[in-house]
């Protein structure tokens, strides 16, 4: 099944690999994509990865989260990625884009003195507390998202995924953790995803029937006896059940937020039993829609990928640091040469001069 071709979203990928989302920096300071952007995906593209997530581009600069990211909150900007997505699609690939606000990892400066959030919890590990947003602030924000997904269809991108996890503003508001409003923003599970709905209803008046995905946190990954009031099942299945209801065409499973330490990264990934760590998620929200469903984190070996689509676990594999140890992984699997990547999880691919495999290149 893993070289089979598949119907996602409305369109056609040539294999079930995805190259799930990571910073690259390689972006102007302001945000502009790059040539240098370009150069990755379509190597990607050209070795048979059969979708492409881009790194996370912010939707206003209120919400930049790391230097050199990625913007898409201008219209400027949809000239240089429409250049970016020929190339991907001269390729034979597919692209799309991810669009985020940081939330309460927003970075802090001159021009941003402070976070925004759903509510005032200070983060674990930085000390900041982010300022409660306002809802004209929310309100604008749900504008700015709305806009980032017609700029991404105008781009040429095949979708866009809205980056809903990992401790960013919509991954704050989802969780009781970070979300603890009292007004129509928070409480129920219902009114913590209201957002994301507003979201999707807006851009479907900008850009009609567009696919948009999403990249959910299904954990917060707190430590088992100490979640406490932070997100996990079975609300995270509640939560993927109202989103799939509300449009989203496909679910990208993930978890994990900072206050929790560093399980979104794990290291040392060593053998079959440690691939694949938010597998039993993914199931579970699998049987409980009927939207495609990836998973991301840890997957390694080519006899885990199978036996996730095999035993439903997933509809797609999705994985980052190995890409960017080996672009050609997807071919490398296909013909034989490998069972494994060779991405060993030391997580010394972020660089803030670009990301690369320093453990095999350096």
């Amino acid at each position: 099944m893993l070289f089979e071709p598949m119907n996602l979203c409305g369109f056609g990928t040539r294999n079930h690999f995805v190259r799930s989302a990571t910073h690259e920096w390689m972006a102007e300071a302001d945000g502009t994509p790059t040539p240098r952007i370009g150069d990755m995906y379509e190597e990607l593209a050209r070795n048979e990865t059969g979708l492409i997530i881009t790194g996370y581009a912010y939707v206003n600069p209120k919400g930049k989260s790391d230097n050199f990211q990625q913007g898409i909150y201008d219209d400027r900007f949809i000239g240089p990625y429409r250049d970016i997505v020929s190339r991907v699609h001269a390729q034979g690939g597919r692209i799309v884009l991810q669009v985020v606000h940081g939330g309460r990892q927003t970075m802090i400066g001159a021009e941003n003195p402070y976070a925004l959030a759903p509510s005032a919890v200070t983060v674990k590990g930085t000390g900041i507390t982010p300022e409660e947003m306002s809802e004209h602030d929310i309100l604008e924000t749900i504008e700015d998202f709305a806009q980032a997904v017609r700029r991404a269809k105008e781009a040429g991108f095949d979708a866009v995924q809205l980056h809903c996890a990992h401790g960013f503003l919509l991954s704050n508001f989802i969780s009781p953790y970070t979300n603890r409003r009292k007004d129509r923003w928070g409480g129920s599970t219902v009114k913590r995803t209201q957002v994301i709905l507003d979201i999707i209803n807006r851009a479907r008046e900008l850009a009609g029937n567009y696919p948009i995905m999403i990249k959910l946190n299904v954990t917060d990954d707190f430590p088992k006896g100490s979640r406490g009031n932070s997100l996990d099942v079975p609300e995270s299945v509640e939560i993927a059940k109202i989103l799939a209801e509300g449009g989203v065409c496909a679910i990208e499973v993930s978890g994990g937020i900072a206050d929790a330490g560093d399980e979104m990264f794990r290291t040392k990934i060593s053998s079959p039993d440690e691939e694949a760590y938010y597998r039993e998620y993914s199931r579970m929200l699998k049987e409980a829609v009927d939207i495609p469903v990836i998973l991301v984190g840890g997957i390694r070996s080519r006899a885990v990928m199978e036996m996730l689509l095999e035993q439903e676990y997933a509809d797609m594999v999705s994985l980052s640091r190995p890409f960017i140890a080996e672009p050609d992984l997807v071919i490398k699997l296909k013909n034989g040469q490998t069972e494994k990547a060779k991405c060993v999880s030391c997580n010394l691919c972020s660089d803030s001069s670009g990301i690369r495999c320093k453990y095999f290149k350096d």
